[in-house]
C-alpha cells in the first residue's frame, strides 16, 4: 500500500504496467485490461490509475479523458482473491492506508482539468461502478449494468465517496436504494435516472464516448477546465458565494483568447477554431 514513484507529464509514450493507456488527438485513453476476468482492479492497478490521473493535471496536450474496458466489460471492481481475501487479513493502519489510495482515485479524477468520459460495457460493479460514478460524463451500451455491491461483501455503500457523489447525480432516494440493496441497475434505468448521459446500442460505447472526447476537445479546453472546477468547488458553497466564484472565473474566461476568436468567428459567420488559451 506504499505510494509508487510519481508519474510525471509529460505522458507521451507513457506505457504503464496495469492497464492500457494511449494518447491521440487530444484524447487520453485509459482501458482496464484483465478481460478474461472482467477487468477488476487490484492493489497496483489502483495505485496506478491514482497517480496517472495526478499526472493528467500537468498533461497539456490531452484535453479529455476516455475510460473503458476490455472484452465487453467495464470492471467488475476489486479482485476477490488479489484484494478483498488479503483486506480480511490486514490490520486497522493497512486497511486505512487502502481505503485512503482508493479514494484518491477519485479525488485525482475530480482534479484534473480535463473531463472525463466513460464508456461502459457489461459488467460495472463496485470499484468499477465508482470510476465510473467519478467520471464527469457516462456513455453506457445497451446491456450494461451498473451495482455499488459493497453491502453485498458487508461492507457499506460509503466508498470512494458514493455517498457524497452518487446522490447528486440520481438523487438521494435512488442513490439510497443503490446502495443500500447492492442490486444492479440496468443501462436504460441508468439513462432515465441521469446516471448515464446517453445510452447507444450494445458494442459502441467506446465510440459514442470517443464522439464525445472530440467534442470536448474541439472546444475551450481553458474554459471547459475551469467548468470541471467549479462545478466540483461549488458542492460546498452556498448560492451567493458561488455567484461570486462564477463571476471571478467567468471574468478571466473574458481574458482568453479562445473568448476573442469566439467572437470573431460569429462576427465573420464562421466557426470558432479553439486553441485552448
Amino acid at each position: 500500500m506504499r505510494r509508487q514513484n510519481a508519474i510525471a507529464a509529460p505522458l507521451a509514450g507513457f506505457t504503464p504496467q496495469h492497464f492500457g493507456f494511449a494518447i491521440q488527438d487530444g484524447i487520453a485513453t485509459v482501458t482496464l485490461n484483465r478481460p478474461e476476468k472482467k477487468n477488476p482492479l487490484t492493489f497496483e492497478s489502483y495505485a496506478e490509475l491514482r497517480d496517472t490521473f495526478r499526472a493528467l493535471r500537468f498533461e497539456e496536450s490531452v484535453t479529455a479523458v476516455v475510460v473503458t474496458g476490455a472484452g465487453g466489460n467495464f470492471s467488475s471492481g476489486g479482485d476477490v482473491f488479489e484484494i478483498i481475501e488479503p483486506l480480511t487479513t490486514m490490520g486497522a493502519a493497512d486497511l486505512h492506508a487502502f481505503t485512503t489510495m482508493t479514494g484518491d482515485l477519485v479525488k485525482e479524477m475530480r482534479a484534473c482539468p480535463q473531463p472525463v468520459v466513460a464508456a461502459v460495457e457489461g459488467v460495472c460493479a463496485g470499484a468499477g461502478a465508482i470510476i465510473a460514478m467519478a467520471s464527469d460524463l457516462r456513455v453506457a451500451g445497451a446491456g450494461a449494468k451498473v451495482a455499488f455491491l459493497f453491502n453485498r461483501v458487508g461492507l457499506a455503500g460509503c466508498d470512494m465517496g458514493a455517498c457524497a457523489i452518487l446522490p447528486r447525480i440520481v438523487g438521494q432516494g435512488r442513490a439510497s436504494e443503490l446502495l443500500y440493496t447492492g442490486r444492479f441497475m440496468s443501462a436504460e434505468e441508468g439513462e432515465r435516472w441521469g446516471f448515464f448521459n446517453r445510452l447507444v446500442p450494445a458494442g459502441d460505447a467506446l465510440t459514442a464516448a470517443g464522439e464525445t472526447a472530440r467534442a470536448l476537445v474541439q472546444g475551450p479546453a481553458y474554459a471547459n477546465g475551469l467548468t470541471k472546477r467549479m462545478l466540483h468547488m461549488e458542492w460546498a458553497m452556498g448560492v451567493d458565494a458561488a455567484i461570486d466564484a462564477e463571476a471571478m472565473a467567468q471574468a478571466l474566461c473574458m481574458k482568453t483568447q479562445d473568448f476573442r476568436r469566439a467572437f470573431e468567428a460569429f462576427a465573420g459567420k464562421t466557426k470558432p477554431v479553439f486553441e485552448g488559451n
